[in-house]
């Protein structure tokens, strides 16, 4: 037996997995990925995959791209680590911060380094806090998620999470921390009603909600522009502006979680612009290095960054921070893989090669299994329902989304499952043909699972 057949074989019982039945792995063992190169992966055997989730929504410029190995080793040469407590800083980390808040065209004003899109939420959860009383507010604390929305898995930023899974016997969500309805329309529509009207309906929720709890202890709430690990759920149309203006309303602060949509994933630098989103806080991670190596950030807009620094001087430290907090190896990767995606013009590829994935998803629009096709740029999700008609879902038994994903991956294409909504966010640098590929090897395993149901 080779070392990486016998690697393989032990992998389940030294290794826990993320979201993994741990059981079921140890009876049918790990799908070992050797390599990767462009959209694609490759695993032990040889045979290709195209990694139509980036990873984990994450991958922007593909995998293996040469420049971010080559930063790397400059900066693992020159200064391979540095803090930035207690007035120190390195070069990266600075034209990171600088670069952030220029890309952000003044809605943000400055960033806080973290390691991952948890760190950074459970940052900005103590944040909010701590601005609060700053202002004297020692009440206003509640933070409001949304259900099915994604936000990490520490214990704070789990219990931001909306996911029964996330919660289950982990004792969450914590104190202080609420959820509201989701913007999923096709699911949580009424009969007959409009997405404007939903949209309406769910900022009502939203209003009553903070009225209820009492407008002095809710201090902000949380979404991602799209929900992606819910089921890529799309907002119905003047969703955000209602929304917004509700929290305006009654001062309580934006949070845009921007982990998966951020740095071009729907055809935009970041979904608020295309969404008119003006956060108090940005969440961001994944593309930051297109995940070559670990690095989040938070970004604060000028109020917000105004009320800390000074209380900061008020209390005499921002007693907040990680070891790794502007790694200048994590932060140079981050700066290099945002010129790739700009000098490449990826934003601008992730909306015209979007259009191409959009159309031809949409395309299977008849299919009798297919309820819904959403999305926006490179990112999407078709969900399949037993009847067409009433969108009455699967026996959850029967696993549908399962079986869908796994003829997908046999025939060569990775994608995700999430309940029976089958999720794409394939790299920004997809080109037109491959996303044809990608349509082409999905419409034949929904022909597979629709001959064997």
């Amino acid at each position: 037996m080779s070392n990486l057949s016998t690697l393989a074989s032990t992998d389940a019982q030294h290794q826990l997995h993320s979201y993994t039945n741990m059981v079921q792995l140890r009876k049918e063992g790990s799908m070992v990925i050797e390599r990767g190169e462009g959209i694609y992966v490759f695993d032990q055997a040889g045979k290709r995959y195209i990694e139509g989730l980036s990873g984990l929504w994450s991958v922007a410029v593909g995998f293996s791209e040469p420049r971010l190995a080559e930063v790397a080793y400059r900066q693992m040469k020159e200064l391979p680590f540095y803090h930035t407590f207690s007035h120190k800083t390195n070069i990266p980390s600075m034209e990171l911060a600088n670069k952030l808040v220029q890309l952000t065209r003044g809605k943000m004003a400055q960033a806080f380094f973290t390691n991952s899109g948890s760190e950074a939420n459970d940052t900005i959860i103590k944040l909010v806090w701590y601005y609060n009383n700053a202002l004297g507010r020692k009440n206003k604390k509640k933070i409001i998620a949304r259900k099915l929305g994604y936000h990490g898995v520490t214990i704070a930023a789990g219990s931001l999470t909306g996911m029964e899974r996330n919660h289950k016997d982990f004792d969450l969500p914590l104190p202080r921390i609420l959820h509201t309805s989701t913007p999923y329309w096709y699911r949580n529509g009424k009969p007959g009603e409009s997405e404007v009207d939903y949209a309406t309906r769910c900022a009502q929720e939203l209003e009553d909600l903070i009225l209820s709890e009492g407008p002095d202890t809710v201090a902000a709430f949380i979404g991602e522009p799209i929900i992606g690990a819910g089921g890529v759920i799309v907002p119905p149309q003047t969703y955000w502006q209602k929304v917004q203006d509700v929290c305006r309303k009654y001062d309580v602060l934006v949070i845009a979680d921007e982990v998966i949509t951020a740095f071009g994933r729907t055809g935009h630098m970041f979904a608020s612009d295309l969404y008119d989103i003006k956060p108090d806080f940005m969440t961001l991670s994944k593309q930051i290095t297109s995940s070559y190596l670990p690095l989040s950030a938070v970004l604060m807009n000028q109020k917000v960054a105004d009320v800390i620094n000074r209380h900061s001087g008020e209390v005499g430290v921002f007693g907040h921070g990680y070891t790794a907090s502007g790694h200048p190896v994590c932060t140079a990767v981050g700066l290099e893989n945002i010129r790739i995606i700009e000098e490449r013009n990826l934003v601008e590829n992730a909306r015209t090669t979007g259009e191409v994935l959009q159309e031809g998803l949409r395309a299977l629009a008849d299919h009798p299994l297919v309820g819904e096709v959403r999305g926006q740029g490179l990112i999407a999700a078709v969900e399949v329902v037993a009847d067409k008609k009433t969108r009455a879902p699967f026996d959850p038994a029967l696993k549908v989304g399962q079986r869908l994903q796994q003829h997908c991956q046999d025939n060569g294409l990775i994608l995700r499952g999430i309940g029976e909504n089958i999720a794409f966010c394939p790299p920004l640098i997809t080109t037109p043909e491959q996303a044809g590929d990608i349509v082409s090897i999905f419409k034949q395993s929904l022909e597979a699972l629709h001959k064997e149901l």
